[in-house]
């Protein structure tokens, strides 16, 4: 599936905003999923939500764990996948990772590319 690199962390004060990206190096051949997910010290990584690759509509067949406040797009001629963040909170803190997997979208284990992950921060 080739490589993903994620940018866009950093820190920022609660309530405040950031924009991830997700490049991919390669176009994906057929549908597979396209998700980030957030790992805080001492937990598990954690679904935010998916798009899907291949699919240039956007926002059309996105799930998201929290709507009111992450919002997941993507350029495809670009290969690359958004999330982006908007009240964040100090508990939204963690590594940021971009995945392509296939089958439940929702678990880690069903993803096989992983990027290297982005630092995010909010302090109170």
């Amino acid at each position: 599936q080739g490589q993903l690199v994620e940018t866009g962390g950093g820190s920022v004060q609660a309530g405040g905003s950031l924009r991830l990206s997700c490049v991919s190096s390669e176009y994906a051949v057929g549908t597979y999923c396209w998700g980030w997910f957030r790992q805080a010290p001492g937990k598990e990584r954690e679904w935010i939500g998916n798009s899907f690759t291949g699919d240039g509509k956007r926002n059309s067949r996105d799930s998201v764990k929290d709507q009111d406040r992450f919002t997941i797009s993507q350029d495809s001629p670009k290969k690359t996948l958004y999330l982006q963040m908007n009240g964040l909170k100090p508990e939204d803190s963690g590594v940021y990772y971009c995945a392509i997997g296939s089958g439940n979208c929702y678990r880690a284990s069903s993803y096989k590319t992983w990027g290297q992950g982005t630092q995010v921060t909010v302090s109170s």
